[in-house]
């Protein structure tokens, strides 16, 4: 009898949504990716938190072809999203929205885990986070909180 040996490697979990899109949120951003002419079967939306903006955090979404390891994989209606493993502990829970109002449109964020924000809403307080970080972060520039 052989035995068949096999090396496995995870590089892409498939988790429970950490974020929520909504329906207009998903379907700007599969618009986003025909007008760039992405192939969404190889092309997924990261969303990510780096350090900076005015509170500390900011938020970043980019389209991206490759899976990194340690990466969370999901579908929001019809959207692939990637979101790596720092980033989910900050936006877990969290719903991105697409609003157009009079003074134009944008994506928006409504994260639980935010101890707090500026004006603009690009970037947070963490309600856990490392103070030096958040002292140290400048402005945006976009609006005046600081």
């Amino acid at each position: 009898m052989a035995v068949i040996e096999q090396d496995l490697v995870q590089t892409e979990t498939t988790i429970e949504t950490p974020l929520l899109f909504t329906p207009e949120a998903s379907n700007r951003l599969l618009k986003l990716m025909q007008e760039k002419e992405l192939d969404s079967s190889e092309y997924a939306l990261r969303v990510f938190v780096a350090g900076g903006g005015c509170s500390g955090l900011q938020y970043g979404m980019t389209f991206d072809d490759e899976v990194r390891e340690g990466d969370s994989a999901f579908v929001a209606n019809g959207l692939r999203v990637l979101v790596d493993h720092v980033s989910n502990g900050y936006l877990a829970g969290s719903t991105v929205d697409y609003v157009d109002t009079m003074m134009g449109g944008g994506f928006k964020i409504d994260n639980p885990n935010s101890a707090g924000g500026c004006g603009c809403g690009k970037s947070f307080r963490a309600q856990e986070g490392d103070d030096e970080a958040e002292e140290a972060a400048g402005g945006c520039g976009s609006c005046s909180s600081h």
